[in-house]
């Protein structure tokens, strides 16, 4: 059994310890370390986090070929929703938005004149 193996049966924990040892006493090895981990995905769950949302990550199959078509049309259906909500938001933001500059408009036109200016009596 090799030291990798070693260090992945003890987990990520000996892993992080043998970059931070490197990098104390010979920074190179401290660096190559963690340009291994990094390269092999032994860190995986800093890739996943920075994919953003875990729920559109592809699914392994689980055996169950029920399962796996419940849970894609679960998905399926609930990224639907998902995007029925944002359109109805962007609708409701629209009113909003036209409501408002109704309004403002109202107030222009319901403004009265006021007094000439001195720049336009001076014209």
């Amino acid at each position: 059994m090799g030291i990798v193996e070693k260090l992945d049966d003890l987990g990520k924990p000996a892993w992080i310890g043998l970059m931070v040892f490197g990098f104390i006493v010979f920074w190179p090895f401290g660096l190559a370390v963690l340009g291994y981990l990094i390269w092999s995905g032994r860190m995986s769950c800093w890739k996943q986090r920075s994919r953003g949302q875990w729920w559109r990550a592809e699914a392994k199959s689980t055996g169950n070929a029920a399962f796996d078509e419940y849970r894609a049309q679960t998905l399926k259906r609930l990224e639907d929703e998902q995007k029925e909500f944002v359109d109805f938001l962007d609708r409701l933001r629209q009113a909003k938005d036209k409501s408002e500059f109704d309004q403002f408009m109202a107030q222009q036109r319901d403004r009265k004149p006021d007094a000439p200016s001195a720049d336009a009596s001076a014209a």
